[in-house]
């Protein structure tokens, strides 16, 4: 046999080989498309309602879908906090709302001047996905997003408050990329339990979450408003308690927040 003949054939063998691998990749990954996406929506609920200390890690799937049945998605107008519709923005329907595509659209958009990008969002949505805990109809817990830059990555997180809209039912971030021991103490559930039940707005009606290096002093005058930083992450530390302070602001959730605590909003 000529040796052109045998390079060629090896060569056909090679690219037959090759359509068909491509083929299966893609028939599997078309497959496994609704499978991956059940399961990030199921992550989703999963951060909402351990945010609001509704379940614990490593739940089960029919307990996360059993008690994300008391969950209500809503829109919100970031400027007024009023509820809208997903057809205002053009969407079919609140499951086709995707946090971060709304925040780079124009028309649903807006750019951040430096002044006001203590969170370095860069760019931020007019609008948002909140989430309301209800117990015989009545609102008792909201639960909303939140990111920020800190010090490698955005974190994202949700925090949820008590039928006050000031006391911190719960925090978590569910996607960073921080320092393991450092800045992804974030993760650490003694770290997230400290923030249960301090109050996120002082008397003046401001933001008056801060951390604080060295522990938090339980006897302060401010003490409820206090959670420790993270040891040795500054940056992180810095980062979310201005995450904190954009997103519960009256650029990012505030307006909305004060009608539930003026008892605008009651019922689901």
């Amino acid at each position: 046999m000529a040796k052109g003949s045998s390079t060629g054939k090896t060569l056909t063998v090679a690219f037959l080989l090759c359509i068909v691998c491509s083929v299966v990749v893609s028939a599997a990954a078309v497959m496994l498309r609704p499978v991956q996406t059940e399961n990030r929506e199921l992550n989703v609920k999963e951060n909402i309602l351990m945010a609001a200390g509704m379940i614990e890690a490593g739940s089960s799937k029919d307990e996360v879908e059993t008690s994300f049945a008391s969950i209500t998605p809503k829109l919100i107008e970031l400027e007024t906090g009023r509820f809208v519709e997903p057809s205002e923005i053009g969407l079919k329907n609140i499951e086709e709302f995707q946090q971060q595509k709304v925040a780079t659209r124009e028309g649903t958009s807006y750019t951040l001047s430096q002044a006001e990008d203590i969170a370095g969002l860069g760019r931020v949505e007019k609008y948002a996905k909140v989430y309301l805990a209800s117990e015989n109809g009545e609102v008792s817990r909201v639960i909303v997003p939140v990111r920020g830059y800190g010090l490698w990555s955005t974190l994202y997180g949700f925090m949820a408050l008590e039928q006050d809209a000031n006391t911190i039912a719960g925090f978590g971030f569910y996607e960073h990329g921080e320092t393991p021991g450092l800045g992804g103490e974030v993760d650490n559930p003694n770290w997230k339990a400290q923030w249960s039940g301090k109050k996120v707005y002082g008397d003046d009606g401001d933001v008056a979450i801060r951390l604080i290096k060295g522990g938090v002093n339980p006897s302060a005058p401010n003490a409820k408003h206090h959670v420790d930083s993270l040891s040795g992450a500054t940056l992180t530390s810095r980062g979310i308690e201005n995450l904190i302070q954009y997103w519960l602001g009256e650029q990012g959730l505030k307006p909305f927040l004060e009608r539930i605590k003026n008892g605008e909003i009651r019922n689901v």
